[in-house]
């Protein structure tokens, strides 16, 4: 999966999952502040990540993603391989 497949995957997601204009999901976007999170919808879009993708986000990880472009980076190098 390219990253550009991936962009245009999670985008979607998030958009349909979220009910927030994709337009809004630029690479320095702040994912939380973007996607209006909560402590309880962040625990959704982990679980989105995770069961898409197959990969596991430790808290330890998760809070390092800040930025969408974070957020695709972490799915580009973890997309694919296991635990």
């Amino acid at each position: 999966m390219t990253r550009e497949n991936i962009i245009e995957q999670v985008n979607a997601i998030l958009a349909e999952e979220f009910e927030v204009d994709s337009t809004l999901f630029t690479p320095d976007a702040n994912v939380k502040e973007t996607l209006s999170l909560d402590s309880l919808s962040l625990v959704d879009l982990v679980a989105i990540i995770q069961h898409t993708y197959k990969i596991k986000i430790p808290v330890t990880d998760l809070q390092q993603i800040q930025t969408f472009n974070n957020l695709y980076d972490y799915i580009e190098s973890h997309f694919g391989q296991n635990g």
